[in-house]
Formats: structure tokens, C-alpha cells, sequence
């Protein structure tokens, strides 16, 4: 990978800061979609927890052994779908990703048996065929949107660890809008969310078609943006929450210009920022270089957690958790007890993140620096 700095006005630090995430994304891990080990297929380790999760895309399809999908944008919205396996050995909060191929299913994660649907009716059918083994009151989405700098592997295996931890027990659904998956391609991604912004309504057209009881919307990053944006859009047409029920709206390190989620909020009703929560966290050091790339404005997922709650949502301060084995961006998956406290609001019907009467939360929270300021 090739960086060329030619503004003289950048601070030393800001081009310390560049060159370290220009590395970071040379050395990244290799893709993994639709790899089996010939010597331990998959199927053959019967102590692994397996995950199907649905795929829709604005990506290009690509023949690229391991990467299913590339950075390219795509016309046309992509269906499809795979099986991600936790190894047995797997420890909450962390991501035992292969550092060469193939992986070992026993010790890594695994992405298998891809699958992409040539018609909107055959992606209905199997997630109804996947909420149909779920119980009554289990029969729900989770739909994930990843953030910045992501590969669809990346995506599928952090969406993965996050169930897993998490005890969700509906169905998985993530959306993978074409990031670069380089680190200096920010302006790259941030254009590409928005060209994804005009898909989100047909994805919506198609979930809101399955037999799912309702839906929990979970965002991380920019991908937090891309939500806002689809949010907004859905009601300003008028059907934001009147075809299935949302339950909750999760942003997790939200990289939101602040002045620009102060607009969106204020066009989405009142029943929509009660159930918004935010993730935040002072130290996280992505978001502080995305602060310089955007002139110094601040981003929502480093704000103060009394500002932004007087905006609407419940804001979930994780300043002061130090145990992310994923580093200051991605708590909400790297600590075990922010997976565990998000698990507890994600599966208890009618309760809210921070309520007393959520079981198991004063034992989540003992001991814990979580910080939950509510409406």
C-alpha cells in the first residue's frame, strides 16, 4: 500500500495517526467467505456454535477466492446468505479470526456454505424457514449495519461474535454497503454510505415481507450514519415504524457529525428517540482522527453523554471499560460486560437498557464503569 501526504499543514501526530491505520489495513487478515479446511471440514466439529446470517449488499459480486463481495457499489441490491462457526474454545469479547488459510474450525471462526438468491421471494422464504425454528416470542431480526473500513468478512464475523456473546436468539441479518476496507479511503466510504442510503428502503421492503415478529436495528461507526440517514428518509415517507415493530435503535460509536445528528433526531418522532440507544466513549481513538478529518467538529460516539441525552435516546457511556480485546472503537463487542449488558436489553421483551427490573442487570453492572444515562 502506497500513501502520498502532500498537504505540509498536517500536524506530525495526524500523519503518525495515518500511517499507523495505513499499515494496520496492510496487514489485515485474510477473507475467509466459503473456505472450509479439507482436513477439518466445518461440519465435521460437532461442538461449534453455528450462525446463519442473511446478507443484502449495495457490493459488487467478485470471484475473489475468500471475499464474496468487494468494494465496488453494485445497482442492484444482493441477497445472499452463509454459516459463520464459533470455535468451542471461543471467549466472549474476542474474535479468534484465522491469520492464514484455511481456517481451523475448531480454534477460528469460519464463514461457509454461501448461498446468493436470485429473487427477493427465494431471501423471504429461508428467513422464514430460519424464524420458523425459533419459538414464539424468539421469532425476530437483528439487522446490523458495519461501520467504516470493513471487508464483508470482517462484517460477518464481527456480526457473528456479537450474537454468539450476546444470546441473541433471533435471526441475523447484516447489511453490507461497499466500504473500501482501506484505512485512507475514508472519503471513499463515507460516499459509498450514502449511495447505500437509497437501498435501504428496499431492503426494508424486504424484511418488513418475513414472518418476524419485529426487528432490532444495530449500527456501529459509520454505519451509525448510514442509519440515521434511512431513519429520516423512512419518515419522511411516512411508514417509519407503522409496517412491523422495532424494538430497540442501536448505535454503537456512532462517527456522526454532531451538528448533523442534532438535524436527524429532530425529524424522528418521539417514539423513535425513546427507543434509541447510544454507545459512546471518550477515549475511542478512531473517532478522534475521523474529528480532524472532518475540521475538528465532534463526532456523536466521543460526546458528551448529557448533551446528547437531552436529544432523546439512552446514552451508554463506556469511557471508562479498558477490557476491549477490539480496541476504543468497537466495545460494544470487544468487552464482555458491555456484550452481556447489550444481551440483557436485546433479549428481554418490554424492557429498556438501564431499567432495574431487567433481570440479571445489577450483576452485569456490579463492579462494572458503565455509565447509563436515561430519558
Amino acid at each position: 500500500m502506497e500513501v502520498f501526504i502532500s498537504n505540509r499543514s498536517l500536524s506530525l501526530p495526524f500523519v503518525a495517526a495515518l500511517l499507523v491505520l495505513a499499515v494496520a489495513g496492510c496487514s489485515r487478515p485474510p477473507e475467509l467467505i466459503g473456505i472450509d479446511n479439507p482436513a477439518v471440514p466445518a461440519a465435521s466439529v460437532r461442538d461449534v456454535s453455528r450462525k446463519r446470517i442473511f446478507i443484502t449488499t449495495t457490493r459488487e459480486a467478485t470471484e475473489v477466492v475468500g471475499a464474496f463481495y468487494s468494494a465496488n457499489r453494485a445497482p442492484e441490491l444482493g441477497l445472499a446468505s452463509v454459516e459463520v462457526t464459533v470455535p468451542p474454545i471461543h471467549t466472549p469479547g474476542r474474535l479468534e479470526r484465522a491469520k492464514r488459510l484455511p481456517p481451523d474450525p475448531r480454534t477460528e471462526f469460519t464463514i461457509v456454505d454461501p448461498v446468493i438468491y436470485k429473487s427477493d421471494d427465494a431471501f423471504i422464504s429461508e428467513i422464514n424457514r430460519e424464524l420458523a425454528t425459533r419459538p414464539a416470542g424468539q421469532r425476530k431480526l437483528l439487522l446490523f449495519i458495519h461501520g467504516y473500513n470493513n471487508t464483508t468478512s470482517d462484517a460477518l464475523l464481527r456480526l457473528a461474535q456479537f450474537v454468539e456473546d450476546t444470546g441473541f436468539k433471533g435471526v441475523p441479518v447484516l447489511f453490507t454497503w461497499a466500504s473500501a476496507a482501506r484505512a485512507p479511503r475514508y472519503v471513499y466510504d463515507l460516499n459509498s454510505a450514502l449511495v447505500a442510503r437509497v437501498k435501504i428502503k428496499e431492503m426494508a421492503d424486504i424484511l418488513v415481507r418475513t414472518r418476524a415478529e419485529s426487528a432490532d436495528l444495530f449500527a456501529h461507526s459509520m454505519g451509525a450514519f448510514l442509519m440515521m440517514e434511512g431513519l429520516v428518509d423512512a419518515e419522511q415517507a411516512g411508514y417509519l415504524g407503522r409496517r412491523k415493530t422495532i424494538n430497540h435503535f442501536i448505535l454503537a460509536a456512532p462517527d456522526i457529525d454532531i451538528d448533523l445528528f442534532r438535524t436527524q433526531i429532530g425529524l424522528l418522532p418521539q417514539a423513535v428517540r425513546e427507543k434509541m440507544y447510544i454507545l459512546i466513549s471518550r477515549d475511542d481513538s478512531a473517532l478522534r482522527l475521523s474529528r480532524r478529518i472532518a475540521g475538528g467538529v465532534p463526532r456523536v460516539g466521543a460526546a458528551d453523554a448529557q448533551e446528547l441525552e437531552r436529544l432523546g435516546p439512552t446514552v451508554i457511556d463506556l469511557s471508562e471499560i479498558d477490557n476491549s480485546s477490539s480496541g476504543s472503537h468497537s466495545k460494544f463487542a470487544g468487552s464482555p460486560e458491555v456484550v452481556r449488558l447489550i444481551g440483557a436489553g436485546l433479549n428481554t421483551a418490554g424492557r429498556r437498557f438501564g431499567e432495574s427490573a431487567t433481570p440479571g442487570l445489577d450483576r452485569i453492572l456490579d463492579g462494572v464503569p458503565i455509565r447509563i444515562v436515561g430519558n
